[in-house]
C-alpha cells in the first residue's frame, strides 16, 4: 500500500492525493516511486479515463522537491517518468487535471504544468524558486513555462523565482479557471466528469497527438538535457551552499563557482 500518496476511484475518474501535509506535500524519492506506480496503473487500466491530482490539506498542492531529505544524505532517485512520475511521462494517453489548493512551488508547480488542465483555488500561488537555493527548474519548468506564457515573462519568473498569485497565473493562461478553495475539488470533478462523458477513445487519440507534438518540439530531449545540466550544477559550491542555507534557514552566501 502506498504510504505517501492516496488514491480513490469514482467511476472512470481516478483521484490522486499527494499525502505528506506535514511537509507541504514535498516529494522525496519514495513518494516519486509511489506516484510512478500509480500513474502506471492508471495508464494500464481501461476502466479509468481521467485523473485529478491534488495535495492533502488546505495549504499546499506541493512544495516540490524535499530539500531536507536531499540534505540528509539519505539518497534515492527519480523514476524515468520524471518528477512525481509525470514530468517526463509521454506514454500517458489519458488527461490529468491538477487541482491546486494553496501553493505550488518548484517541482510542485512543475508537476501541475505537466498536467493537461490546471484549476487553481483563489488563494493558490505559483513559483519556480529553485534559483534561490542553488537549483534550477530542471524537471520541466524551464520548458513548459515558456510554452504557456511569453518567453520574456517566463524568463523573469525563472531568473527571479518570484511568486505569482492565482489571478496573475490565470491572466497568463497557465490556469484554466480560478475558484474558491472550498469549491476546488467540485470544480475539478466537474471538469473530469465532462471529459469522461466524451468518447474515451477520441480523448485518448487527442492526447496521443499532443504527446507526439511535445516530442516533435523536442521536449523530451530538452528535459534529458536539463538533467545533464543539473548534474553539473549539483557539483558546484553554490548548489551545496543553497541547500545548506535552506536547511539552516539563512540567506545563502553565493560564490559563483
Amino acid at each position: 500500500m502506498p504510504e505517501f500518496v492516496t488514491s480513490e476511484t469514482r467511476g472512470p475518474i481516478l483521484i490522486v492525493t499527494m499525502n505528506r501535509p506535514e511537509v507541504y506535500n514535498a516529494v522525496h524519492p519514495p513518494m516519486h516511486m509511489e506516484m510512478d506506480a500509480i500513474w502506471n496503473d492508471f495508464r494500464d487500466n481501461p476502466d479509468l479515463w481521467v485523473a485529478v491530482l491534488t495535495g492533502a490539506g488546505d495549504k499546499a498542492f506541493s512544495a516540490g522537491n524535499d530539500l531536507k531529505h536531499s540534505a540528509s544524505g539519505k539518497g534515492g532517485s527519480i523514476p524515468d517518468s520524471g518528477f512525481a512520475g509525470l514530468s517526463k511521462r509521454f506514454d500517458l494517453d489519458k488527461p490529468v487535471i491538477a487541482a491546486v489548493n494553496g501553493f505550488a512551488m518548484g517541482g510542485g508547480f512543475e508537476t501541475a504544468l505537466a498536467c493537461d488542465i490546471i484549476i487553481g483555488a483563489d488563494n493558490s500561488t505559483y513559483a519556480l524558486p529553485e534559483v534561490k537555493v542553488g537549483f534550477f527548474a530542471a524537471t520541466g519548468g524551464v520548458q513548459r513555462l515558456s510554452r504557456f506564457m511569453s518567453r520574456t515573462k517566463a524568463n523573469e519568473l525563472l531568473f527571479t523565482g518570484r511568486h505569482m498569485d492565482a489571478a496573475e497565473a490565470l491572466g497568463h493562461g497557465i490556469l484554466n479557471a480560478v475558484v474558491p478553495q472550498a469549491d476546488l475539488m467540485e470544480a475539478a470533478m466537474k471538469m473530469a466528469e465532462e471529459i469522461a462523458s466524451q468518447s474515451p477513445s477520441s480523448v485518448r487519440a487527442t492526447k496521443r497527438v499532443l504527446n507526439e507534438m511535445a516530442r516533435a518540439e523536442g521536449l523530451n530531449d530538452s528535459l534529458a538535457y536539463s538533467y545533464e545540466v543539473l548534474g553539473e550544477l549539483m557539483k558546484t559550491e553554490d548548489h551545496r551552499e543553497g541547500v545548506t542555507a535552506f536547511v539552516e534557514k539563512r540567506k545563502p552566501d553565493w560564490v559563483n563557482r
